[in-house]
């Protein structure tokens, strides 16, 4: 079997099973500025919740692991919206001449593209560069992949602790 199954039960060819997943990826850079700061308040609203109702006094410890979840979706959410936001904000939305024209650069121009760092820029015939993707876009990317994976990390040192514990 090379291909995926369709809705009427045909087998379909793995190309189309490609494209597939290209829309979906497509949709999902499309729809996560919009998304991902809904995800990430819910996040921080169950995070603020458990905050609230521990008790007092209780010390410092290792974060559960349903807190470090709530912190790593809270993390991917504001990555994946802030790199949708700066995909977005410069690429394959409008053709060059458009891009640059609407933020101001005059005469000819060659937009230059980069995925990580995400970058987008106009640059002239002299060689003046002017960047279409806002300035705390990669920060907030990078800072929020770092506390997905320390979040992932610190969620499975509690959860092998937790099962260790448990064992007579």
């Amino acid at each position: 079997m090379d291909g995926a199954p369709s809705a009427d039960g045909t087998e379909l060819p793995p190309c189309d099973v490609w494209a597939g997943m290209a829309t979906l990826l497509f949709l999902a850079l499309t729809f996560a500025p919009i998304l991902a700061p809904c995800v990430f308040v819910v996040a921080a609203v169950a995070l603020a919740r458990r905050a609230y109702k521990r008790v007092p006094g209780s010390g410092w410890h290792l974060p559960s692991v349903t807190t470090s979840a709530l912190v790593a979706v809270m993390a991917g959410a504001a990555a994946l919206g802030a790199y949708a936001w700066g995909v977005m904000s410069g690429f394959y939305v409008l053709d060059p001449d458009q891009m640059c024209a609407a933020r101001g650069v005059q005469g000819d121009h060659i937009v230059t593209r980069e995925a990580l760092p995400v970058s987008a820029q106009c640059v002239t015939a002299d060689g003046v560069g002017t960047e279409l993707v806002a300035h705390w876009v990669n920060p907030v990317i990078f800072m929020g992949l770092t506390l997905l994976v320390l979040a992932l990390a610190t969620g499975t040192l509690a959860g092998v602790r937790r099962r260790s514990s448990l064992r007579p």
